[in-house]
Order: structure tokens, then sequence, then C-alpha cells
């Protein structure tokens, strides 16, 4: 079987790619193939995750050492948002998120991972109630904001930054209605913060208002009052 031809709009000539040669190991499926594990993808997410109660993502690094003061933050969160019987979501992976996972698990509280299927075969974290995996990125961060109410983000690399920013575009876009979103680490995010003002709203290409609503912070429990709506309360 070969891919789809591609054309080359300066001769007007069609390209296929021919993959037989390829290995087994390098062979991309046809697109309608890669559609139905998308979907697939979806369904199985679903049947783990519908039926819970609005939950709380907490974003961060996964290479966070459990001593660091952004795993000990998380974990304190995840304990506080367990308390008020709400569910937390990650991606399910070690540093920040096992954190979470585990500070809402040792309050007997819902721990959710979204696993993500990588090279180095990242392990679903221990401290999980509910886990699904994925070979995807789209089709988890999808999932990751599904279900939830609000959103914690830590400090972390381009995956913590990806998942910020798409956020962002879907508020802006108002593809999906504004939630409280907190940045932990105002040490850290500060900087990006005022690039995106200063840089990218003083040449016009986005609104003050779209990100004046992100709150910053280091402290948990702070975090937790700004996430837990006023009708649970915070439990101490």
């Amino acid at each position: 079987m070969t891919e789809p031809p591609f054309r080359d709009e300066s001769d007007s000539t069609v390209v296929s790619i021919d993959v037989k040669a390829a290995s087994a190991a390098d062979f991309m499926p046809a697109d309608a193939v890669t559609f139905q594990r998308i979907q697939q993808e979806l369904l199985s997410a679903a049947q783990v995750l519908d039926g819970l109660a609005p939950a709380v993502t907490v974003f961060g690094s996964a290479r966070s050492s459990p001593d660091s003061w952004e795993a000990r933050a998380a974990g304190v969160l995840g304990g506080h948002l367990a308390r008020a019987g709400i569910p937390v979501i990650t991606g399910g992976g070690p540093g920040v998120m096992e954190a979470a996972n585990r500070g809402a698990h040792e309050q007997g509280g819902v721990s959710v991972g979204l696993n993500i299927e990588l090279p180095t075969e990242q392990q679903p974290n221990p401290y999980l109630t509910h886990v699904t995996s994925f070979r995807y990125f789209l089709t988890r961060k999808f999932m990751l904001t599904r279900y939830s109410m609000g959103f914690a983000v830590f400090p972390g690399g381009f995956g913590t930054a990806d998942e910020l920013f798409e956020l962002l575009v879907l508020y802006n876009t108002e593809r999906t209605e504004r939630r409280p979103l907190v940045l932990m680490g105002t040490a850290f995010w500060r900087d990006v913060i005022d690039w995106v003002m200063d840089v990218q709203g003083g040449l016009g290409y986005i609104d003050p208002e779209d990100v004046g609503f992100l709150e910053l912070t280091d402290d948990p429990d702070e975090a937790a009052e700004l996430l837990i709506p006023a009708s649970i309360g915070r439990s101490t």
C-alpha cells in the first residue's frame, strides 16, 4: 500500500511515496486507520471519565523531584481537592503529576491518570484510582480539559507550556467557557506572562483581557480557594 499522493504545485506532477521498502517498525498506517485509533482512544477514555464529578486538572513537569517545592505544593493541592470531593486529573506520570495524584489518593479521593505512550515508556504512577493510556497527544489533551472545571499549571517543559497555551487559545477563541486557571510558581511564570503582555500585547496580537484572568500564586492553599467553588468550600 502507498501513502496518499502529494501534489507538487511547481510542476503540477503527482509525487507518491512507496512505503513497501520501509521496515515494519517505520511503517505508518493509512489515515483511515489513524482516525479509527483516535476515535477508539476517545471512546475508551470516555468510559473511564464519564460519570465522575467535575474535576480539576493539574499540569506540571514529569521531571520534578519528590522533594521539590512544586511537588510538595501539588501534593497539598491534591489533598485539598480530594477532601472537597473534587476528582484530580493529571497526565498520570511522575513528578508533579504523581505528587498531585498521591495527595488526592491519600485523602481517599478520585485520582485520575491520563498516561501517554512515549518512546521512553512513561509508566502510570501508583496513586491512581482511574487510568487510561493514549498514543496520541491530541486525544489526551482533549480529555485532560474536557472533564475539568478548573486547572492548576505548575512549572514544566514543552508539554506543560503546550497545555497552558492551548487553554488560552480555547478561551480566546471562545471554543470553551473560561474556567479558573491558576499558575503555580510566580517566579517561573511571571516572565512568561510579562512577555505575552508586553510583546504579543504590545504588537497588538492579543488583547490584555486574553490573559488578565490568570491567577498566579505559590501557595497551594490559595490555589485551592481559587479552584474549589464557594458552594463546596475547602476542608482543612
